[in-house]
């Protein structure tokens, strides 16, 4: 980790002048200060704010990143997880990333300048926050991934097995009798790199189907972009009989365009959601689900913290627990297509 010393001698100016930099800046002539926030940038420099604070002992503060702040599974898992936390002497820091690294790289480096002891991660899609996240690492942070691990990340990490669930998923829709089911979520590499999203055409394939290009819309997992997409594929010629929203805010967005259309659950058209919310068992028809153990999820990734912080039991690798399908009643037989003539 560079020092504000390696920043003054790269400039060529005294540690005094690069501080003042930082602190100070209109107090310096443009070309020092230019020196100066160029060693800043080349040498990766960040103001330890933390240091003042361990030299009387090792932080007690936990960052919590999570993917969307209205999304109910990450507030039953920042609720459960502080619970924890805070049980062993914890106290969690909670920033959101929208998803993207791009906007997850300067939460994790506020996140950092709190002084948190661990960070408790919702990776972001995309390669922006990769290199950080290293660094911290480096500089003694302890990293835990959740809900989503990017392809090959060196960090350990908690979800739901997804990939088993999906197919779990299109397995009771196709035996059902639907053949032509949508997933409201195309897999992309960097925009929607989704577990879910990725295992959806395999599931299909295996159930000797195919997912028809007009049902297929690379797209973030939100409410909105969920009703415009469902609104779309039941306006098409051939829509599908039944739809899997691959998160609960998702399926709300579905549910909405469904009802704005005139149609009914499930004579017309059924719905299958991840996420097993509230609201899916209070509308009528309830929604079939598939829960997350979200309090155990959350439980398992703040004691790999507590382990790794008091005991220096670092956790490895990458482990997943098991989906639930719930059945009620928002999926039936695909309706008979009309006679032709």
């Amino acid at each position: 980790m560079s020092t504000i010393q390696d920043v003054a001698r790269l400039a060529g100016v005294s540690p005094t002048t690069a501080k003042r930099a930082l602190r100070e800046p209109g107090k310096l002539t443009p070309e020092t200060l230019a020196r100066v926030r160029t060693a800043i940038d080349e040498l990766h420099y960040e103001p330890d704010v933390r240091a003042g604070s361990l030299r009387g002992g090792q932080s007690r503060t936990v960052g919590l990143v999570v993917g969307s702040i209205v999304e109910p599974f990450f507030a039953q898992f920042a609720r459960t997880a502080g619970r924890t936390l805070q049980a062993a002497g914890y106290t969690l820091i909670i920033s959101e990333n929208e998803y993207s690294a791009r906007l997850e790289l300067p939460e994790l480096q506020r996140l950092y300048g709190q002084r948190v002891a661990a960070m408790l991660v919702r990776p972001g899609y995309g390669p922006e926050s990769r290199e950080y996240l290293g660094r911290l690492r480096d500089r003694g942070v302890f990293l835990f991934e959740y809900d989503y691990t990017p392809p090959g990340s060196p960090f350990p990490s908690l979800t739901l097995d997804n990939a088993a669930c999906m197919r779990g998923a299109v397995g009771y829709l196709h035996g059902l009798g639907h053949t032509r089911i949508a997933a409201l979520g195309t897999h992309d590499p960097l925009v929607f790199p989704e577990e879910r999203s990725r295992t959806f055409p395999e599931a299909m394939r295996g159930r000797g189907l195919s997912v028809p290009a007009a049902y297929e819309r690379v797209a973030l997992p939100s409410e909105d972009t969920a009703y415009a997409f469902t609104h779309d594929l039941l306006g098409l010629p051939e829509p599908p009989t039944a739809l899997i929203a691959i998160t609960g805010t998702q399926a709300i967005g579905a549910f909405r365009a469904i009802r704005e259309r005139g149609l009914t659950l499930p004579h017309d058209l059924s719905l299958l959601t991840f996420d097993n919310y509230p609201w899916t068992a209070l509308v009528d028809p309830p929604v079939t689900v598939i829960e997350q153990p979200v309090e155990a999820m959350a439980e398992a990734a703040a004691r790999a913290v507590t382990q790794a912080l008091e005991g220096g039991v670092m956790a490895q690798g990458h482990r997943m627990m098991p989906g639930r399908l719930i059945v009620r009643r928002s999926c039936a037989a695909p309706p008979p297509r009309p006679a032709r003539r």
